[in-house]
């Protein structure tokens, strides 16, 4: 069980992992040993989570989502399978942290009387200084 925050945790079988060879620099290695990652996990399948975060884990997703409702982790930053792993559930992890955090509310506000008042009365000073520059009518 993976600890997401206080209270919501992540059953590690709902992990599936493919390992596959990672492009960039590495030399000959890089040909021969898998050590990228691809993760994937089906939101539908988190049933531990509230439907509120899921919800939240679809926007936040992004082009990781696919069709399917599987969010894929592509990890090869290390040149290890086991930090590319661990990469890969970390990334998983602040998704998470950051799906379950509550949207705080706007509460609408709107400007007072004497604000209004005053806004108006700067517009008709702007005007009678303009006004003013204005040519004299005859």
């Amino acid at each position: 069980m993976l600890e997401i925050e206080n209270g919501l945790y992540l059953d590690e079988r709902h992990l599936h992992f493919q390992f596959v060879r990672a492009s960039g620099p590495g030399g000959q290695n890089v040909n021969k040993v898998s050590t990228a990652v691809q993760m994937r996990v089906r939101i539908d399948d988190l049933t531990e989570l509230p439907q509120r975060v899921r919800d939240r884990l679809r926007e936040l997703a992004g082009s990781k989502l696919t069709n399917e409702g599987e969010i894929i982790f592509d990890a090869q930053r290390h040149r290890t399978q086991e930090r590319n792993k661990q990469d890969a559930i970390e990334r998983l992890l602040a998704l998470l942290r950051k799906a379950a955090e509550r949207k705080k509310y706007r509460v609408k506000t709107r400007p007072s009387l004497s604000a209004k008042r005053k806004r108006v009365d700067s517009k008709k000073k702007r005007g009678d200084v303009k006004k003013m520059r204005q040519r004299p009518i005859d």
